[in-house]
């Protein structure tokens, strides 16, 4: 498995391993790497934070791009997690 690099924009915390995760929702899990990890635990925060009412653009922009960034790299992580 080639190692997908976290883009330059991300200034979240980076995780030097990766964990299992559950879909909060619908209950499907999966592996996601330490880069795939520190990602979705950035759009899982941003998430929350809008849906709290802390609306912020950047951090919305950012959430936005972070998902399109998982699309991309685990589009079946993305799929189970995130969709």
């Amino acid at each position: 498995m080639t190692k997908v690099e976290l883009p330059k924009w991300f200034k979240g915390e980076v995780y030097t391993e990766g964990a299992e995760v559950t879909n909060r929702f619908g209950g499907d899990s999966c592996h996601l790497t330490a880069e795939e990890l520190s990602m979705y635990d950035f759009i899982i925060g941003a998430s929350n934070l809008y849906e709290m009412g802390f609306y912020a653009p950047k951090t919305i922009d950012d959430m936005r791009r972070g998902l399109d960034w998982f699309r991309k790299n685990n589009a079946e992580a993305y799929m189970k997690l995130l969709d």
